[in-house]
């Protein structure tokens, strides 16, 4: 008897044991320099994921790489795939060797990368490649590259800046990478155009003003530098630094009267002396390319670009996160338009935005277009 009740107590273990296996999760994000609480780019993204996977039943998870390595991002892909994953969203450029590397070894598994492109070049400079192949820029059908116009919501979030009085602004980037520098070229423009619509003739950018810090992270060295810039007479700070946008929040609530722009998503429930935020679909972006492979129509093998037109850019409009003095809703649905509609081109490049202020009829400005 004692046989036969010690053989039922191991059959029903099993059968437990088999029951609650380990567990798959079929949408996974994998995090980039930051982490999903970033309160930018990697948080904007997995909101859209989480929103998504619970409206649809779906299971979740995200992975964080050990390091900001190559080898690091291709581990942390094998273990999402490992897990269940069958579609994997990997928000920024520093993915754009390794999922170009995944997209062959999981070819049954669809990626999502946002704001890069596959390609297996490791150093520009030389066109060096991880594989010591020929130069490869192949997505695969397996692959949907996604990029924003970053350029549009920083001129949007520079113009509705300088339109609602304010004439001394900065601009602070995270890293010189391709997506910052379109946020802060953008962001000038747009404060050029505001300046030229209210007459100020002799408005500049001061380009003692406009920074790359060389990091996404926040520091005390930061908070330093942008106290510096306020108390020296700057009043808006953009910045378009990850993580250490927080420390420009700081430093402006340290200061007097002074803002700080937000970026990628509405930041204005951080801290009340965030003014605005130029923000990037990344919710809709990634929820359109879940859906779309929910409905067996993933569009794999192409790169797209989103932005003013198909409601991808833009400032946060809600009541709550509008703290502009005069500058209203119905005037940025005006400006938004005319960036919607290529009214108003706006520059990408230092070349671009050269031309871009002279034509507005304002002094070139060699200074600011060095720092670009």
């Amino acid at each position: 008897m004692k046989k036969i009740l010690s053989v039922l107590v191991l059959l029903v273990v099993a059968a437990v044991l088999v029951a609650c296996g380990p567990r798959e999760y079929e949408i996974a994000m994998i995090t980039d320099s930051g982490d999903i609480d970033d309160r930018s780019f990697n948080q904007g993204t997995w909101e859209g994921i989480v929103e998504f996977a619970e409206e649809n039943d779906k299971t979740y998870k995200y992975y964080r790489p050990s390091d900001v390595t190559f080898d690091d991002y291709v581990s942390a892909i094998g273990l999402a795939v490992e897990g269940g994953a069958k579609i994997i969203v990997t928000p920024g450029f520093l993915f754009e060797n390794s999922v170009h590397k995944a997209q062959s070894l999981y070819p049954e598994v669809k990626f999502v990368l946002i704001d890069g492109a596959p390609h297996n070049v490791a150093d520009w400079g030389t066109m060096a490649t991880y594989d010591e192949a020929a130069p490869d820029f192949t997505i695969a059908d397996n692959t949907l590259s996604i990029f924003f116009q970053e350029e549009q919501s920083g001129f949007l979030a520079g113009y509705a800046t300088v339109k609602d009085g304010i004439n001394s602004v900065g601009f602070m980037g995270g890293m010189a990478v391709p997506a910052v520098v379109r946020f802060g070229i953008g962001f000038a423009a747009g404060a050029y155009y505001a300046a030229q619509e209210r007459g100020l003739t002799s408005f500049t950018f001061n380009a003692d003003y406009y920074e790359y810090l060389g990091t996404f992270a926040p520091s005390e060295a930061t908070v330093i530098k942008a106290g510096a810039w306020y108390t020296a007479g700057v009043q808006a700070i953009h910045a378009a630094a990850g993580g250490a946008g927080n420390s420009v929040m700081t430093a402006a609530q340290n200061a007097t009267n002074k803002w700080m722009v937000g970026v990628d998503v509405d930041q204005s429930n951080l801290n009340a002396r965030v003014l605005t935020s130029a923000m990037k679909g990344l919710a809709v972006a990634v929820q359109d390319a879940l859906e779309a492979f929910y409905a067996d129509d993933f569009d794999g093998g192409v790169s797209i670009t989103l932005g003013a037109a198909e409601g991808a850019v833009g400032l946060p409009t809600a009541e709550d996160s509008w703290r502009f003095a005069s500058f209203t809703v119905a005037q940025y649905n005006t400006i938004l338009t005319k960036v919607s509609n290529g009214t108003v081109d706006v520059p990408t490049s230092d070349t671009e935005l050269a031309a871009f202020i002279a034509a507005l009829g304002f002094p070139a400005n060699a200074a600011l277009i060095d720092k670009v």
